[in-house]
């Protein structure tokens, strides 16, 4: 499919199918002729055998090669065919190699090392050969043949180059040289047989100490428990019996939380050992294709700034061009999206080779440009400057265009948008609209301003149409499975979200040294990144950047059977993905072709005979069969609204429905079929998001997490009890619990939160009095968790400060956000209510540096929270008022109910700060703190009362009342 064609747009079920041409553009280019007697390693003819034949050098599938290179391949290289990998049977003539068996119809002793290299002549005593062979048709492609990873003209200068190497050592075999020439192969070739990975263990003295303090927390624990049943408190059993539930929980909640990070690895990733074995210079380059995925909704909410920026880190990405290709889902159908796209893509022209020549990082510009570097430091050259002012020049003209396409959106027609040239918008209706598909830049064209090309880049937009359910972001990332399988058909897959940018120009090659492993890569369904963000405040008021949970959780998780998926910077397999389970025997590739019929195939996948025959190209490319010109239909083929009807997308196939978190979902289906995932933590973060720092809008995304975890616990794709008869294992399948039931620990934790203040209000307590025996094991109880807690930080290097916003926050969103998902979950599996999917505003600050911090959006997810502080503030004041009005013997017991309720408050503290907001002059938690130590001391005054003498006081309490 040629760029710049013009939009393609239809419905397969209606049977409509429009392509919107621009003027003075021409059709595709008929592809070349290439002579059918050519050797697809060499160029040379492939010349004849002596009884008049073409010469075949394998059997199964007749791939044209000639005999000095299949000599050569024999002797130096892989002794098999590249096209479908048999080993090579010796030729009569041919010298022996290690592994060839003995058969008397191919011994030829006399002649073993006589035999004619040449471009053409003929060869002596050759094999007739009496197998049927299938004849390449060299007029098409060669990856229309499946070489699309090994495409053997690129070993065309290594093999004249390793000829000439040969005849020097002939010529020098008793010299100096050629031991130096000798050794510096063996040196590159030991090289390229390294590793590209390895596993960084933790330090056992970190690691062995964290152990030990987890298991002296337990046996801490059960003393704890042991203590708390058998000492109930008479007086207020109502209130012990809740704390003793709401502890027995909290202890459950731990271990599920705790024991899934007792394998906790690092890793470390070798690029010049994957470039010295897939990406030699001078070479073609032996990387896999890969698709990337960039999802958008709504251009309001997501601005195309941001978008564009996502898009034009990917095209600039420090991968073969040819190997990347960028697909954007517009789910929106907004013309806003697909204008902001047609004008990156021309700027993209001259960014992307700016941004290779001077190696920049990131390649993002927004965040580039933004960056404060001094580029006169280091001796950098003028002309670097000059370059790099010119292009900031036409970056701030690009984003006055963007702009105005903005400003333009904001109100729409009457009559609907119109194209340039004058064609209505077809996505005018974003609930009733064709599929529409775009290639902007591409392989066969597109160049940038050096006359290089670019990485394709495509505009789709699925068809929607009333009455069908379209999954939201799943279904999109479904669709875009299926439209870049028919037009590119990547081997690997890349999803981001539209503000995730590539940070790191080399996010690519990272993923790849996992994913193109011999061993490893095989049973690998995803490479997953962790998620950094720009644009937080400094102290993190909000735990946006979910330290704990990336640096600390996931990397547990990747010493058992890998990270889960969250959503976005994470690189899949495409045929775990498509359903099929890992490669753990050989063979197994033709077990399940031999199994599954064409009937089956599309029962599974769809009714597309070329989707189907892509699923087969494990290395990816398009197949043999494969037309180009049915592409364009094709595509919006799979696209179409009513595709996946009767088919296994969404339930065994692609992005799993069910859920809003469709990625927990997805990534547990794929381990529970035994393939593992791997944690890749590159020194420079791989991508680079923005996060919603502000209260209402924090609380409504954690909302939508909780809310997916109770629909999956509520499925029948519940870890709890799905699963068992596959590979998943054990700590694996605890991880995913804790990932689903921790919504359910918000009923729990809003009580025990409320229980300080009514103990503070009743003068009762849910602990009876403390013997030292009992003392000393809730002493070694809150040891252990300091402990515990210690090591983690240590081990994992995360900071106390982050630490500590991430246990702030458990209580603020356990006692909002949390509550709410749980109920909201059983409406809508027990009553079929349906929550709406709101989109998370990705708002730029253009009042200030975190103004978007201090701004007050009200939401019901606000109450639960306030009322705990108002209780608990409540609770303090008639606590303390109490113990004034009953003597000195009443603050020992009072001490311990301060304490829960001060423990409340703490945590929920910047819950309070973001409640009252940013006030011109005095901070408001100093006018809370205000009002609560003016009450308190209101009380003392009134209880002391200083004016009064002690003769009136006794006198006044000797009186007797009426009722005397």
């Amino acid at each position: 499919m040629e760029p710049k064609a013009g939009m393609v747009a239809g419905s397969h079920n209606r049977n409509e199918f429009v392509m919107i041409r621009h003027e003075g553009e021409a059709g595709p280019k008929p592809l070349k002729n290439l002579n059918s007697q050519l050797c697809q390693i060499c160029g040379d003819t492939v010349g004849l055998t002596a009884m008049g034949d073409v010469f075949v050098a394998c059997n199964e599938c007749a791939f044209p090669v000639c005999r000095p290179c299949y000599e050569y391949e024999r002797k130096d290289g892989n002794q098999s065919c590249p096209q479908c990998k048999t080993r090579y049977r010796r030729h009569k003539g041919s010298p022996r190699v290690d592994g060839d068996e003995e058969e008397e119809d191919v011994d030829d002793l006399d002649n073993e090392f006589n035999y004619t290299q040449g471009n053409g002549k003929a060869l002596r005593h050759s094999q007739e050969l009496t197998v049927p062979v299938r004849i390449v048709d060299p007029s098409k492609d060669l990856n229309s043949y499946g070489l699309v990873n090994v495409d053997w003209k690129e070993r065309v200068e290594g093999w004249k180059l390793k000829q000439d190497k040969n005849m020097m050592q002939v010529t020098n075999r008793y010299t100096e040289g050629f031991n130096i020439t000798h050794a510096s192969l063996c040196c590159s070739a030991d090289d390229a047989r390294q590793p590209m990975h390895r596993v960084v263990p933790i330090p056992s003295s970190q690691l062995n100490l964290y152990r030990v303090v987890i298991i002296l927390r337990l046996i801490i624990l059960g003393f704890f428990f042991q203590y708390r049943v058998t000492h109930p408190v008479k007086n207020a059993y109502p209130l012990w019996l809740t704390s003793v539930i709401c502890e027995i929980w909290f202890a459950l909640s731990w271990l599920l939380d705790q024991f899934p990070k007792w394998y906790p690895i690092n890793r470390e990733t070798y690029l010049d050992r994957l470039a010295l074995r897939y990406d030699r210079e001078g070479e073609l380059s032996q990387l896999a294709p890969v698709d990337v995925f960039v999802s958008t909704v709504d251009p309001l909410k997501e601005p195309p700034l941001i978008t564009a920026n996502t898009v034009l880190s990917i095209l600039a990405v420090d991968y073969p061009v040819d190997k990347v290709s960028c697909y954007v889902s517009d789910d929106g159908s907004a013309m806003l999206t697909f204008e902001s796209l047609s004008e990156t893509a021309e700027f993209a022209r001259k960014w992307v080779p700016f941004c290779k020549k001077h190696s920049i990082e990131p390649r993002a510009p927004e965040f580039y440009f933004a960056q404060k570097i001094d580029y006169l430091k280091d001796k950098i050259k003028p002309s670097f400057v000059k370059e790099r002012r010119a292009m900031k020049r036409e970056y701030e003209e690009f984003k006055v265009r963007i702009n105005a396409l903005v400003a333009k959106a904001q109100k729409t027609p009457e009559e609907g948008w119109t194209m340039q040239d004058g064609t209505p918008w077809p996505g005018n209706n974003p609930r009733d609209h064709p599929g529409m598909i775009q290639v902007f830049l591409g392989h066969s064209g597109g160049l940038d301003t050096d006359g290089n090309e670019l990485p394709r880049l495509v505009y789709v937009s699925r068809e929607k149409r009333p009455g069908f359910q379209h999954h939201k972001k799943a279904g999109a990332m479904n669709a875009l499975i299926r439209v870049s399988a028919v037009l590119t058909n990547g081997a690997f897959l890349l999803n981001v979200d539209c503000d995730h940018y590539f940070n790191n120009s080399k996010a690519l090659r990272e993923a790849m040294c996992f994913m193109m492993d011999p061993v490893v890569g095989k049973k690998t369904c995803y490479v997953q990144f962790p998620q950094r963000f720009d644009g937080i405040d400094l102290h993190d008021r909000y735990a946006n950047r979910n330290i704990v949970f990336f640096d600390i959780n996931l990397k547990g998780l990747d010493g058992i059977q890998g990270p889960v998926y969250v959503g976005t910077g994470c690189c899949f397999n495409r045929q775990a993905l498509y359903g099929y389970d890992p490669v753990l025997t050989e063979g197994y590739e033709d077990e399940i072709s031999l199994l599954m019929s064409q009937k089956s195939l599309e029962k599974r996948f769809g009714q597309s005979p070329i989707f189907i025959a892509s699923t087969f190209m494990e290395q990816g490319g398009l197949p043999p069969s494969t037309n180009p010109a049915s592409l364009l239909k094709e595509a919006i083929h799979v696209i179409s609204c009513g595709y996946e009807d009767k088919s296994e997308w969404g339930k065994e196939i692609g992005w799993i429905y069910g859920s809003v978190t469709e990625d927990i979902l997805t990534g547990f289906k794929m381990h529970a079929r035994g393939w593992i995932s791997i944690y890749c933590m590159p020194p420079r973060p791989a991508f680079k998001g923005s996060a919603p720092i502000n209260l209402s809008d924090r609380l409504n995304q954690v909302l939508r997490w909780a809310l997916g975890s109770i629909e999956i616990m509520l499925s029948r794709h519940c870890p709890i009890w799905y699963g068992y008869s596959g590979r998943l294992k054990l700590l694996e399948r605890i991880a995913y619990i804790n990932t689903i039931v921790y919504p359910l620990t918000s009923i729990p934790l809003i009580a025990y939160c409320i229980l300080p203040a009514i103990c503070l209000l009743t003068n009762k307590f849910i602990i009876p009095e403390i013997s030292n025996y009992a003392g000393v094991w809730f002493i070694l109880m809150f040891i252990s968790i300091f402990a515990t807690g210690i090591l983690e930080l240590r081990w994992s290097g995360v900071g106390i400060e982050d630490w500590w916003r991430n246990e702030q926050f458990w209580v603020i969103g356990g006692t909002s956000a949390h509550l709410f998902a749980v109920f909201q979950g059983l409406l809508k599996v027990l009553a079929g209510i349906d929550t709406n999917f709101t989109v998370t505003s990705k708002a730029s600050d253009e009042d200030g540096d975190f103004s978007e911090l201090y701004v007050f959006k009200w939401t019901s997810l606000l109450i639960p929270p306030t009322t705990v502080l108002i209780i608990n503030m409540v609770g303090i004041v008639a606590g303390v008022s109490y113990a004034i009005n009953s003597g000195y013997q009443s603050w020992g017991p009072l001490f311990g109910k301060l304490f829960f309720a001060i423990w409340v408050i703490v945590h929920l503290y910047p819950f309070l700060k973001g409640l009252v907001g940013r006030q011109n002059r005095t901070p408001t938690i100093v006018i809370v703190w205000s009002i609560l130590l003016a009450s308190i001391f209101s009380l003392l005054w009134v209880r002391i009362d200083p004016f009064t003498s002690s003769t009136t006081k006794a006198a006044s309490g000797s009186q007797c009342g009426i009722n005397c």
